[in-house]
């Protein structure tokens, strides 16, 4: 599951709002509100659709490995064209 911090920092990233992350979730804005500012423990089901519209976006997520949870873009694929 993501924490309140990657979920901050995902945003952040892809320089989206609360709200845009909502909307891109389809949960409400409270919802995103409260769970970044550790107001409140969303369900499982909340935290994996709010993953999957960042991972859409091209978030990945990095799991505790020693050194902390994280998150950072997925790099992009180049274009054939040239």
């Amino acid at each position: 599951m993501i924490t309140p911090a990657q979920c901050r920092a995902a945003r952040a990233l892809i320089d989206w709002s609360q709200q845009e992350l909502a909307d891109a979730a389809r949960v409400g804005v409270v919802t995103v509100r409260q769970f970044e500012g550790g107001g409140t423990q969303p369900r499982n089901a909340t935290l994996d659709v709010i993953r999957r519209a960042f991972e859409e976006a091209g978030v990945f997520f990095v799991d505790e490995n020693g050194e902390g949870a994280g998150v950072r873009l997925r790099k992009r694929k180049k274009s054939s064209r040239g």
